[in-house]
């Protein structure tokens, strides 16, 4: 892929914007309504003084014996408190997770029928429980979730999107049978006339393409008919969760942040690069755009295409489809041991959220080091804990984020989470070019690369997926990007962060006890 003959462009579409201001017109109807009927019931003060008593006593007990994270009980305890009235029918609308049920267990069902697809080998998970002491408690752990131990599989890195789509382009070209994509955001830009212009070919020449994104990450950067003309053009094409669906239950908030690509069966991607000309710093928006790829051959794609499928199966309205026509053999690859499990997650896998506990363990197995990169630093206690205890146990553990953000607000409840890291010896560093989007966790032993925020959203209410890589050789262009991170970015200190403005001294504490919920 050659910049100068690619030029990007960052446009957004009127359709958009008119789709999220009828949704939002919806919602705030809803906050109209409560509020309306919160002064009708003012009249009657007394009365419902008790009753308002008796509610909050049962919302605070539903909260507390609730299997939601103790975030967010606290976020809306705090609602509760603060409004009353508002609060209780805000939180009976949209706050219990009965309310969810429902969609929730259509999606658990389809979730459900692609794991029976995936392939578990004993002597894989004995493998790394020999080669890779340290890997093979997450390892087990994640085995027991349901993500299998693949070996004899090529890992590729790519340090900057780039890289990755220049790489993408090549294996799309070179395509015999099947494309799988899926992507959070896509946007109309130089990247996506390529990628349409290759997919366009291998329609052409017979190949099954299926694309799939998610409706919130595509609204506002293509036309309002996006899907109905790639559909024409032969797609076959899937959107996750369109907004105007399930507006009363603001079931909208859930989104899949999946970015993966599956070709022939043989090579699948996953990384935080999504379709849009900023991942390949086509354009500029907050100064360089770092991102990260993986690029695998062997028998850990089958992983990735499991992934890709249950979720094609969540946004699909037919009957269940068999996954075995889609398998294959990287006949030509070397029998080795580099052993990958492919994890993914998302709000139906509640109260299990194996990602969050993966990304807790590899900090807590680490012994010299932990490494992480992350855009949006919002943490649960529990793994605010686990990256204070092992740097107070002398691991150094290093996390980078953006010196840029893209989301003011998000930069501001980021630093806040500064304060009681550092103050236990963990070093935060910020990635001075510009935004680093990059999500990845790296220890001595093993890397995870995929689209996974340290944040609440991404813990708990995104669909997300990556790769654990347990293998030393493999993870070596990753510790070495690491590295050059480093010396770009800026080291964040403690008397630094205790220097901070007083407005976001005064403002950071309110943000935070509500950042659950946004």
């Amino acid at each position: 892929m050659k910049k100068e003959t690619m030029k990007g462009r960052f446009k957004i579409h009127i359709s958009g914007i008119i789709r999220a201001l009828v949704i939002a017109s919806l919602v705030f109807a809803q906050i109209g309504l409560i509020v309306f009927v919160t002064s009708l019931i003012q009249e009657y003060a007394v009365f419902f003084y008790f009753s308002i008593e008796v509610l909050s006593f049962v919302v605070i007990l539903t909260l507390v014996n609730s299997s939601l994270s103790n975030s967010y009980k606290i976020a809306w305890i705090s609602i509760v408190l603060m409004l009353p009235m508002t609060g209780h029918i805000m939180f009976w609308l949209w706050g219990k997770s009965d309310s969810k049920k429902k969609i929730e267990k259509k999606v658990l069902r389809k979730l459900k029928h692609g794991n029976t697809f995936l392939e578990f080998n004993k002597d894989n998970e004995k493998l790394v429980e020999d080669k890779h002491v340290y890997s093979s408690k997450v390892s087990k752990y994640l085995v027991k979730e349901g993500f299998p131990v693949y070996k004899n599989n090529k890992v590729s890195y790519f340090p900057f999107g780039e890289t990755a789509f220049e790489s993408i382009f090549k294996d799309i070209k070179e395509a015999k049978e099947y494309i799988m994509i899926n992507f959070y955001i896509v946007a109309e830009g130089a990247i996506w006339d390529r990628m349409h212009e290759l997919l366009l070919e291998k329609i052409s020449e017979g190949v099954k393409v299926m694309f799939m994104y998610d409706d919130f990450g595509a609204m506002f950067r293509t036309s309002n008919d996006f899907d109905k003309k790639l559909i024409s053009e032969g797609f076959d094409v899937r959107v996750f969760n369109p907004i105007h669906k399930y507006v009363d239950k603001l079931y909208l908030n859930y989104r899949s942040h999946q970015k993966n690509i599956v070709i022939d069966g043989v090579i699948g991607y996953t990384g935080g690069i999504n379709l849009a000309d900023e991942y390949a710093n086509l354009i500029r928006r907050f100064g360089v755009w770092k991102d990260t790829a993986i690029r695998i051959e062997g028998d850990a794609v089958w992983g990735l295409a499991v992934t890709f499928l249950k979720m094609w199966e969540v946004c699909s309205k037919g009957e269940l489809i068999d996954y075995s026509p889609f398998k294959r053999t990287a006949s030509d690859l070397t029998v080795n041991d580099t052993c990958l499990q492919v994890v993914s997650d998302g709000p139906a896998n509640h109260p299990h959220n194996p990602i969050e506990s993966m990304y807790r363990q590899l900090i807590e197995s680490s012994r010299k080091y932990c490494y992480i990169t992350t855009p949006y630093l919002l943490l649960e206690n529990a793994m605010t804990d686990a990256l204070c205890e092992s740097a107070k146990a002398g691991v150094d553990v290093r996390i980078i984020t953006p010196n840029i953000p893209d989301k003011k607000y998000v930069k501001l409840l980021t630093n806040y989470n500064y304060g009681k890291l550092l103050n236990s010896g963990v070093k935060i560093f910020e990635y001075t070019p510009g935004f680093i989007h990059a999500k990845m966790i790296l220890n001595e032993e093993s890397a995870c690369v995929g689209t996974i925020n340290m944040d609440f959203r991404s813990f708990y209410l995104h669909y997300e997926c990556g790769v654990l890589i347990i293998d030393n050789n493999e993870i070596k262009p990753i510790y070495d990007d690491f590295l050059k991170i480093f010396d770009e970015s800026r080291e964040v200190t403690y008397e630094e962060w205790t220097k901070r403005p007083l407005f976001h001294k005064m403002v950071q504490p309110l943000l935070y006890l509500f950042s659950p919920l946004m």
